[in-house]
């Protein structure tokens, strides 16, 4: 990202501050070509595959991008839309509602800019444009509930990374989490009250989550105790007993050890104990995307009629309803109160990057 020179102070510096909203990225297109570029980037970050560089390289290489991008790009061809990948639709719409929202509750123009951690619009090239109008107090906000340092923490490392390189580092305010936030569980439990009223309720309702390796929460990442905490909540907002519901997690790759339970392996258990009607949500993903709707709503409701189970009810993400706009605005309110107002001596530079009591912290 080009170095920006400080905006006159007089014409350019923005009285609100920038909200950068980022998601986790999608390939261009459903293609084996467009799904190799996306995953070299993804699976080349760090923070995702903590395996020795050298090692990893080769893996990678010599045989993940050689033969996973085909089959990647089969299951992108089931959910891509005549506009494109349902996350980066799903999350561009959730970013024009949060711009009007703000800015209607802000009397004013609030900058939100949607960026993708792997593919585009890059953080790199959003950035870039809010620095260029003159934003000089940014809000991150990665749009992952519960906080990993293979998601949230990849977010937060890309968006340093590009700061250091501006002379004049911007007041920047950054938002780890949101698990156990009254108004995120509000919404949640509201989807799926929508959707019993609508089909009906099933037998079980299941919270599938992202899962990540167990090595990671051996070392200390609080993503197990904070997908555990949402789905307590929840259950315990729609009074749900404790056989009513049951936590799993997806999306594992590889031979390594992850969180446990599996949601297929639940799923091919339920099925075989002749389970009829299954709901199902994925409170970790603000908005749906392949892993929801192929691996869930597809991959995984075929397993569970295969294996002899009824139905498997999906349950859409959060998307940009009302109210998870709604709730978004109000976090980001809360946060926006932990940074100083525009004012003269702010023309230095300075990075307001507070600790868990500051803007860093999910306010309830």
């Amino acid at each position: 990202m080009p170095l920006v020179e400080s905006p006159p102070e007089d014409d350019r510096l923005q009285k609100s501050p920038g909200i950068l909203l980022v998601n986790l990225g999608t390939p261009d297109a459903p293609t084996p070509a467009a799904v190799r570029r996306y995953l070299k980037q993804f699976l080349s970050d760090p923070r995702v595959v903590e395996s020795p560089r050298w090692l990893w390289w080769l893996v990678l290489n010599g045989y993940i991008l050689r033969v996973r991008p085909a089959r990647s790009a089969s299951a992108y061809r089931k959910v891509w839309t005549e506009q494109g990948s349902p996350l980066l639709l799903h999350t561009m719409a959730l970013a024009a509602g949060l711009e009007r929202n703000m800015s209607a509750r802000q009397s004013g123009n609030v900058a939100v800019q949607a960026a993708m951690s792997y593919g585009r619009p890059s953080i790199a090239s959003a950035l870039q444009h809010m620095l260029e109008q003159g934003v000089r107090r940014i809000v991150v906000l990665p749009l992952y509930p519960q906080y990993s340092g293979s998601t949230t923490g990849s977010v937060f490392t890309a968006v340093t990374r590009e700061l250091s390189r501006q002379r004049w580092v911007p007041e920047l305010c950054f938002i780890n989490h949101y698990h156990d936030v009254p108004g995120y569980i509000a919404a949640i439990s509201a989807s799926i009250h929508e959707a019993w009223e609508a089909n009906g309720r099933g037998e079980r309702l299941l919270f599938s989550f992202h899962g990540i390796p167990q090595r990671m929460v051996d070392q200390g990442d609080p993503y197990l105790h904070q997908c555990r905490d949402t789905a307590r909540r929840v259950a315990e907002a729609l009074e749900l007993n404790e056989g009513e519901w049951h936590l799993s997690f997806q999306s594992r790759v590889g031979r390594e050890e992850w969180l446990r339970p599996y949601t297929d392996e639940s799923l091919q258990q339920w099925g075989e104990q002749g389970m009829g009607k299954v709901d199902v949500i994925c409170p970790g993903f603000a908005v749906d995307c392949l892993e929801t709707l192929e691996e869930i709503a597809m991959q995984n409701a075929e397993r569970f009629a295969a294996a002899g189970g009824g139905e498997l009810r999906y349950i859409p993400c959060l998307n940009s309803r009302s109210d998870h706009i709604s709730f978004l605005c109000r976090l980001v309110e809360k946060h926006i109160a932990g940074l100083p107002r525009d004012r003269p001596e702010h023309s230095g530079t300075r990075s307001a990057i507070e600790g868990r009591d500051g803007c860093t912290d999910a306010v309830k």
